[in-house]
């Protein structure tokens, strides 16, 4: 029973977290003159409208996924490059905002709800539910800042790669597979040691969202230390 309430708890997250990453994306391109998006029915919340079925299952189960490309025509924007631009970061600074936001309700959680949780079950849904909040939202963070097509990485090299040569076309080409190949290997490798050892997402990841966290946990930790909680 506890297996399937943090099964739920990290699905639940990773709707909330791809969601707002969307969003963010179309709303964005909206502000710099591109309504495509808008009148694609993206410019909303609602995950039924975001959701790749296997992007979404990777994502609760090995904590990297996707969600359906938002369509872009950058040919609206009232400025090409600054429009292509903030669009193509616009979802992960979402990201890291809302790990900024979620992080403070997961000490709070921790520290006043949880000893009041009557029952084991309620206990594990919800320390998993928001430590998947925060922990999803800074590792999709990370993880869409790789120049892999379809992640935003790629997007933001397309806007500042003018000359459009070969690694491009190579990433272009075959990002989806290599992508493919490096969430496969993370998550087989706590089943097959030896898948460790080249489990290069991972350990990327690892140190990336270390980078990002820090900075959160330390000033959140300070407020609180000065709040006294």
């Amino acid at each position: 029973m506890q297996r399937v309430l943090i099964i739920v708890a990290q699905l639940l997250a990773s709707v909330l977290v791809i969601s707002l990453h969307e969003f963010a994306h179309a709303f964005t391109a909206y502000k710099c003159g591109d309504p495509t998006a808008k009148y694609a029915g993206r410019m909303t919340l609602n995950p039924l409208k975001h959701f790749d079925p296997m992007g979404m299952v990777l994502f609760a189960l090995a904590g990297f996924g996707w969600a359906k490309p938002v369509p872009i025509n950058p040919n609206n924007f009232d400025n090409y490059k600054k429009g292509s631009f903030w669009t193509s970061i616009a979802g992960v600074l979402a990201n890291f905002l809302s790990a900024f936001l979620f992080y403070p309700l997961l000490v709070l959680v921790w520290v006043y709800i949880l000893p009041l949780v009557a029952g084991k079950y309620a206990e594990t849904f919800l320390f998993y539910l928001f430590n998947c909040l925060y922990g999803f939202s800074l590792s999709f963070c990370v993880f869409n800042l790789l120049p892999l097509y379809p992640l935003d990485g790629f997007r933001l090299l397309d806007t500042l790669d003018k000359r459009k040569g070969k690694v491009y076309w190579f990433l272009r080409q075959y990002g989806h597979y290599i992508l493919l190949g490096l969430v496969f290997v993370h998550f087989f490798a706590d089943m097959i040691p030896l898948l460790g050892f080249i489990d290069i997402l991972g350990y990327f990841m690892s140190f990336a969202t270390n980078i990002l966290g820090w900075p959160i946990a330390t000033l959140w930790n300070w407020l609180f230390g000065l709040l006294g909680l």
